[in-house]
Formats: structure tokens, sequence, C-alpha cells
């Protein structure tokens, strides 16, 4: 499998959206999170995160009926919420790439990431620091820093 394509400007839209592929894809094939993408991207509006926040549970209730998308509730739920941490963080910090940057390295804003955002796991935060072009280690540095094998890994 190629290593995904690097974003070399990422809006607040493009980091929504990569960290909710992170989000939906443990425990399913890439083929179905791919398959399912467009329909999950209208429903989000394009990953607008000043809309995605301000999605209701009822709004929420009706994208969990929804064959589009993935119909998981709890990862649904987590888009909404990952948005309006993201707005905050955004906030806070200038821009969301001072957040990113604002720690003292790779495993320290891995950890605040798994902290801060819902359903992102460790291989979810190598995965989004990847795409939206933060300084990672190799993938290889990665999955031996883990104890993991980087062939059947990922």
């Amino acid at each position: 499998m190629e290593p995904p394509e690097r974003i070399e400007e990422p809006s607040l839209a493009n980091y929504l959206e990569v960290m909710s592929k992170s989000v939906f894809q443990p425990g399913m094939s890439w083929r179905v999170v791919e398959a399912k993408w467009p329909g999950i991207r209208e429903a989000y509006h394009s990953f607008d995160p000043v809309a995605v926040a301000q999605f209701t549970d009822g709004d929420v209730d009706d994208l969990a009926t929804d064959k589009s998308v993935i119909r998981n509730r709890r990862k649904l739920d987590a888009v909404v919420a990952n948005a309006r941490r993201i707005l905050e963080l955004d906030e806070t910090h200038g821009t969301f790439r001072g957040y990113l940057r604002s720690h003292g390295g790779f495993e320290e804003t891995v950890t605040d990431l798994r902290k801060q955002f819902r359903f992102v796991g460790d291989m979810g935060a190598y995965h989004f620091l990847y795409v939206v072009n933060e300084e990672v280690p190799s993938y290889e540095a990665w999955c031996a820093s883990r104890g993991r094998d980087p062939k059947t890994s990922g």
C-alpha cells in the first residue's frame, strides 16, 4: 500500500477530515471507509468544522440511520466533538498548526492528540500527523518503537 498523500497547507476542514478518517478506520476495512467517504463528506458539509460543531443530537440521530455513511453512533458523535475541539484549540493557540507544534516533539503531540480527541488512537495519530504534513518518524522507526512489524501493521 502506498503512503497517503500529504497536505502541504492544511485548512481546518482538512484537519477535521483527516482526523475523521482516522476515527472511522479502526475496526473497518479501508475499502469500506473509502467507499463510504463521499457520503460521509457530504453529511459533514465537507468537514467545515464550524458547521459540524453546530450539529445537534438530532442531526447525529439522522446520520445514524443514513445508509450513505458509516452508522456507528459513537464515531459519528466523535466527529462533532472533535470539530468543536479543533475550533477551541485553533482559537487558543492562534492556529491549529500552532497547537500541533506546541508540544515537545512527536511523542508528546501524539499523547496530547489522544487526550484531546475522541477515537484517535496511536496509529490514527501517526496517520493524522503524517497526512497534515507534521514531522513524524519514518513508518519503520515508528513501528519499531512500538514493537510492531511494519509489514503487517496498519
